[in-house]
């Protein structure tokens, strides 16, 4: 129970998660999905294509949420 005490003051947002029962893992999930692409620039020596991938990636077509079917 110390540990756990220890574990709350040291670390604010598990006590914000413990209050209000929300995390911020969607917002940290987008974060890691824009991100991912922008480390991996192969041949993107334009921002504007750069920011395209990023766009395409980010889509929900483009992550397989859509069936081709459905549209």
């Amino acid at each position: 129970m110390r540990q756990l005490a220890i574990t709350v003051d040291r670390r604010p947002e598990t006590e914000a998660f413990i209050d209000t029962c929300h995390s911020n893992a969607k917002s940290e999930s987008i974060n890691r999905v824009i991100k991912l692409p922008a480390r991996n620039p192969f041949g993107y020596r334009n921002v504007d294509n750069q920011r395209l991938r990023t766009h395409c990636v980010t889509t929900r077509r483009a992550r397989g949420h859509l069936r081709t079917a459905q549209l």
